[in-house]
């Protein structure tokens, strides 16, 4: 008997593995906020970022391969939900690619900008990326169980309070982030748009995640068993 991981237990691996390095990546995000408010040494938590990125895109880049080049012999009937949703999922890697990009982004930015940290716009900055990295937890759950179900022909899963906690997260990042702009316009800072890019920054952050749940919800819809919104008949 073979003692080889199947094709879906190859790719939630793979996801997991990804997830684990996703949210070490965006989990430093507050920490590098914080060193440079202090005046403390985040050039070394840069580099960790920067490194952690690059590892995801070769991850990200496997799983991509592990979808694609697999043929129907090697994907199975168990997994037939995965080989009908080929096309979105490699969509959905991408996004979720995206917040390990956006989250290096950040850190660049701030290397390169070196904006005052004396203000409460920069104070609402750290509040965001706290917010985010927080809501990785909630996010890293959704895809793996997401995954899970779909690499399986009779599983079933409801996602909806995972999905619903994002959901929250990044509606508390829009406050933040338009607290930060009004603070910055306001006078409270010498450069507004200066803040206000970053502000924007850190919220398509926040947006992204969501997007990710978004298309959890979009390819569950053709998938029975997969339950992502409430029942309007219970709300």
């Amino acid at each position: 008997m073979s003692t080889e991981p199947t094709f879906g237990e190859e790719l939630e691996s793979l996801t997991e593995t990804y997830l684990d390095r996703l949210g070490d990546c965006i989990g430093l995000l507050p920490d590098l906020l914080d060193q440079y408010r202090a005046g403390e040494d985040y050039e070394s938590t840069l580099d960790e970022i920067q490194e952690i990125e690059s590892e995801c895109d070769r991850l990200n880049r496997t799983i991509n391969g592990t979808i694609t080049n697999a043929g129907a012999e090697d994907i199975g009937l168990l997994n037939s939900r995965v080989h009908f949703n080929t096309s979105s999922l490699i969509s959905f890697y991408g996004s979720l690619d995206v917040v390990a990009n956006l989250t290096e982004r950040i850190g660049q930015e701030l290397h390169m900008i070196q904006p005052d940290h004396d203000n409460a716009c920069f104070e609402r900055m750290v509040e965001m990326a706290e917010s985010a990295a927080d809501g990785m937890a909630p996010l890293a759950d959704v895809v793996v169980r997401f995954i899970h179900s779909l690499s399986t022909t009779d599983e079933s899963d409801t996602l909806t309070e995972e999905i619903d906690a994002v959901r929250r997260m990044e509606s508390e990042c829009d406050e933040l982030r338009n607290g930060i702009i009004t603070d910055a316009f306001d006078g409270a800072v010498d450069d507004p748009l200066l803040y206000r890019e970053f502000a924007i920054l850190l919220d398509k952050l926040a947006n992204t995640m969501e997007d990710v749940t978004d298309q959890v919800i979009v390819i569950a819809s053709n998938e029975p068993g997969i339950v992502t919104e409430p029942d309007p008949q219970w709300e």
